[in-house]
């Protein structure tokens, strides 16, 4: 028992780490219990935000008990130990924190993005979704490059001689990856200029692109093709084509042309006229937007006249319908005037001098 007593006076550092390790399992135990609580509480509230910064701060706040502990720990050792790598022990847990800092932020931002994006979902927020997500990666790069920087100044190297080199690495990197940088570049224009966003429809004459955007990267953008083919399409291409974005139409258009026949001459002032009153008092044709019902043309076998009109809808399914609804009142009110649409007729005058008189 006495020699058991000497080795502990000789070596009652042991007792120390043990403790010092013993009570950051007890102190890590009781702040997840904590954090547990919290989080239930938060998930009561209608608050998106403290559930957010509660699950950004849990991870590290862990992980930062652990650090603390063992780092002291370390610290005991080294009052007896002759190891050198023990003398570490500051620079290490400086480093630790500054990465579990970083690792907090950068989880922060991300939770922050979602929330936003889940809330634009909700149509809580009248938010672009490119937007939040740009904002976000910039963020995240800013903390992680940050990071960085004061990691290589806590490690005793000059953050100007490494921005120095960056800028003459910078400029051999843009060289060798000019098609990268210039869709990176193409993307930040997109997000600049915004002429489309996650969920339009848009389409190029110049190219044979047209569909649904996906996905708005840094490199490449996801077009879906109606027949739901995914095109992978190079941000920078769309610096030197024309894009069109039919979703932000205000309005579609009805743009036809009708012929009746020349037996039909005399009423076809009456069936404009009729036509035109038709559209007027149709509650899905915009009658603020330009309105052009005309007799137009004498042609070969009929004689036309063309509707020019803007619905109300843009949606592209519903307009069909409410385009043949107009269509069909068009035809109701042409046979309501005992006229009839007019196909390609051919008259041959003179038949008779060519037939041979009877016997």
């Amino acid at each position: 028992m006495e020699s058991l007593f000497n080795w502990i006076e000789q070596n009652n550092w042991v007792i120390h780490v043990f403790g010092v390790v013993l009570a950051t399992v007890l102190t890590n135990f009781i702040l997840r219990r904590i954090l547990h609580r919290l989080h239930l509480k938060a998930e009561a509230t209608d608050s998106l935000w403290d559930d957010t910064f509660l699950e950004s701060a849990k991870r590290p706040l862990l992980l930062f008990v652990w650090v603390i502990g063992l780092s002291i720990a370390a610290e005991i050792v080294e009052a007896v130990s002759q190891n050198e790598l023990f003398q570490l022990t500051p620079l290490v847990r400086h480093i630790a924190i500054i990465l579990l800092l970083v690792m907090f932020l950068v989880k922060l931002i991300s939770n922050v993005e979602e929330s936003i994006i889940k809330k634009r979902t909700l149509k809580e927020v009248d938010t672009d979704e490119v937007t939040v997500k740009v904002i976000g990666r910039l963020l995240r790069i800013t903390v992680l490059i940050t990071g960085t920087l004061v990691i290589l100044q806590t490690l005793g190297i000059s953050i100007s001689g490494v921005l120095a080199f960056s800028g003459i690495g910078g400029i051999a990197v843009g060289f060798a990856a000019k098609d990268l940088l210039a869709n990176f570049f193409g993307g930040l224009m997109i997000y600049l200029d915004r002429p489309f966003s996650i969920g339009d429809w848009v389409r190029s004459p110049d190219r044979e692109i047209e569909g649904t955007v996906e996905d708005i990267g840094w490199r490449l953008t996801k077009i879906r093709t109606f027949d739901k083919r995914p095109l992978y399409i190079p941000n920078s291409m769309f610096n030197n084509i024309v894009v069109e974005n039919p979703s932000r139409m205000t309005n579609r258009r009805i743009y036809e042309t009708f012929g009746l026949r020349y037996c039909d001459s005399a009423k076809i002032g009456d069936i404009v006229a009729d036509v035109k009153k038709m559209l007027q008092a149709h509650k899905e044709i915009d009658t603020e937007q330009t309105m052009i019902v005309n007799f137009v043309t004498l042609s070969a076998s009929s004689l036309d006249f063309f509707v020019y009109t803007f619905t109300k809808t843009t949606n592209w399914v519903y307009f069909h319908e409410v385009k043949q609804d107009v269509l069909l009142k068009i035809i109701d009110i042409i046979h309501g005037h005992d006229a009839d649409i007019a196909f390609p007729t051919r008259t041959l005058d003179g038949l008779d001098s060519l037939v041979p008189p009877q016997s």
